[in-house]
């Protein structure tokens, strides 16, 4: 199984200082999964959810890292794809993987968040149309290695020109598709996209259940299920101890699921979709805080844990189909230096 980060980039608090202190943290914190080993680095997409997700230019973010790390694979996770022209899209990630060396991971995704679409004028209801629309033209371009294409349609238009530069990787960098739900994970089954997931909104157990159905789909469509990665992303903390881990990460935990289920997803806003959300938003708000801890922990929804307790997690999400795990090790504002310690703790304790 393969170790990588995944960064939402909170912000715990209103000052510009925190705000900027929360970069460089972060920034630091890949330099030091670089010398670990960790296999990439993922960074979300998220506008407007101030404390939540300050990762609006994800791209910027792993340029900078770009210049300071020697072999950590840079994630996209995910590109909002259909909130800006294709060709941006192509332009901006190529430039990357050339900064980079080749270590681009593109991960592509339609968002959830209907604030998102109303602000940039795009219909929710037809988001996983434009979705598939813009990573086609997006991948059209790549593959034309220089050469002029075309694509028109009522969100986008490509007027027959040549997109530079090309990415460092040949023809593109891998594809993959991030969702939440078994539709979404048939939908990039059926193009042979890797997966990107999560065990916050349904647990383990069903999601082991939608990656089978993935892996089935993608055999169904001609592609080798063996040749496909699964990476699950998950809330994670490593203590001395289990009462330890606890003390120092139950809270920040809290605070994100908590900010997750009130900014990603409106109070005022319903659709069924959504349903395992507001569960998830009912148990962190509504239980006494041990009590959430536990459930989310029975499920994997979260692992805060000693090495013993952390190695068996591990065991648990193999079982469950995944061969890429990444550690929301930085989250809910934790301090810096036991994001470190967490991180250190788990190369050189769970994967020893």
């Amino acid at each position: 199984m393969r170790i990588s980060l995944g960064y939402e980039l909170e912000v715990r608090g209103r000052t510009r200082e925190v705000e900027q202190q929360a970069f460089r943290n972060v920034m630091d914190q890949v330099v030091l999964g670089d010398r670990l080993g960790y296999d990439t680095a993922w960074f979300v997409e998220h506008h407007f959810t101030r404390g939540f997700s300050h990762s609006s230019a994800p791209d910027l973010v792993l340029a900078a890292i770009s210049q300071r790390t020697e072999r950590i694979h840079l994630g996209l996770g995910v590109v909002l794809l259909p909130f800006q022209s294709p060709i941006r899209t192509a332009e901006r990630i190529a430039t990357l993987d050339v900064l980079s060396g080749g270590r681009v991971e593109f991960g592509t995704g339609r968002g959830a968040s209907p604030l998102e679409y109303q602000a940039f004028q795009r219909p929710f209801e037809k988001s996983r149309q434009i979705w598939e629309d813009s990573l086609e033209a997006v991948l059209a371009i790549w593959e034309a290695d220089g050469e002029p294409i075309s694509r028109s349609n009522e969100f986008f238009e490509i007027p027959d020109v040549a997109v530079y530069p090309r990415p460092a990787q040949r023809p593109h960098p891998p594809v993959w598709t991030a969702s939440t739900s078994l539709e979404g994970y048939l939908a990039a089954a059926k193009h042979g996209y890797h997966l990107l997931g999560m065990t916050m909104l349904k647990g383990i157990d069903d999601v082991a259940e939608d990656i089978a159905k993935y892996r089935a789909e993608l055999e169904r469509n001609g592609f080798d299920p063996d040749s496909r990665r699964v990476a699950l992303m998950i809330p994670w903390f490593v203590g001395a101890t289990r009462d330890e881990a606890a003390q120092i990460a139950a809270d920040p935990v809290l605070w994100y699921i908590r900010r997750q289920v009130n900014l990603v997803t409106p109070p005022d806003y319903y659709d069924a979709r959504h349903a395992t959300h507001r569960v998830l938003g009912q148990l962190a708000a509504g239980m006494p805080p041990g009590e959430a801890m536990a459930t989310l922990r029975e499920h994997l929804m979260v692992v805060v844990d000693d090495a013993e307790g952390s190695r068996k997690a591990v065991a648990r999400i193999a079982e469950a189909g995944a061969t890429d795990l990444i550690l929301q090790a930085q989250v809910g504002g934790l301090a810096h230096e036991h994001v470190c310690e967490s991180m250190t703790r788990f190369m050189t304790e769970v994967m020893k």
